[in-house]
């Protein structure tokens, strides 16, 4: 947590020391529980990451026991309600549209998939959804992150999803964006903004449970409050405490 907001430059050169898929950048504003929040990829500022915020909320929740809820404003105006439920942080997130959207082969041919159910696009978060048949496909892709960097693309990153064949999940996904971040995240709060109403409106049902079926894996538990709002239900532990000196 920062005392007072850094230069973006420092921001990016920060995030890209520490490596991670994403770096967030939070200090205290005016407001009592009000903190702006900024997240930075190893390559470039982003708009909106679940697990960045996830775990910011985790910090502030352990740093101030008394805390039961926070408000995070990000960079582009949304407003986070976050709040602690136990050992389970509850984030408030909006909710977004997609339109059908055609994916280049060449794109296709760097995931390594050969047949797709239906492809769309969301452009708050300027990502492609691609779902394919089989959770038990997904999980074995192996893209070609260079081939896929330089197919025809303007987007952020690519989510390719499918209905899950565990039975205690209902969606699994996976998160690919090489043009922005790294080759794929494995936690990725910020396509939930979409999946969950795509996947609500595919299986008739506003409370969900997803599972990222990246190399490290996680899972949430989403639910669809409004055609605007959604709530992203998980846990975080911290691992590592320290400063670092600018």
């Amino acid at each position: 947590m920062l005392h007072e907001p850094l230069k973006n430059e420092q921001m990016q050169s920060i995030a890209k020391e520490l490596g991670f898929s994403e770096t967030a950048f939070i200090h205290p504003i005016e407001a009592a529980q009000q903190y702006a929040i900024r997240y930075f990829t190893p390559k470039m500022e982003i708009p909106l990451c679940g697990h960045a915020t996830l775990a910011s909320a985790k910090v502030l929740f352990e740093s101030f026991p008394n805390l039961e809820l926070i408000y995070f404003k990000t960079i582009v105006g949304v407003d986070l309600r976050i709040k602690s439920n136990g050992k389970t942080i509850e984030m408030e997130f909006p909710v977004y549209d997609t339109v059908p959207q055609q994916v280049p082969e060449a794109m296709l041919k760097a995931l390594g998939i050969e047949k797709i159910v239906t492809s769309a696009f969301n452009k708050e978060m300027n990502m492609l959804l691609i779902e394919i048949e089989s959770s038990e496909v997904l999980k074995k892709l192996s893209p070609d992150f260079e081939k896929l960097k330089h197919s025809p693309t303007s987007i952020s990153g690519v989510v390719v999803t499918s209905l899950s064949q565990q039975t205690e999940y209902d969606f699994e996904s996976r998160y690919f964006w090489p043009w922005s971040g790294t080759n794929e995240d494995p936690v990725t709060g910020a396509t939930h903004t979409f999946l969950s109403k795509y996947w609500s409106t595919r299986l008739h049902k506003n409370i969900l449970k997803s599972f990222q079926c990246s190399e490290r894996t996680g899972f949430m538990d989403v639910e669809l409050i409004s055609g605007t709002t959604c709530i992203l239900k998980s846990q975080a532990q911290l691992v590592l405490k320290g400063e670092l000196s600018i």
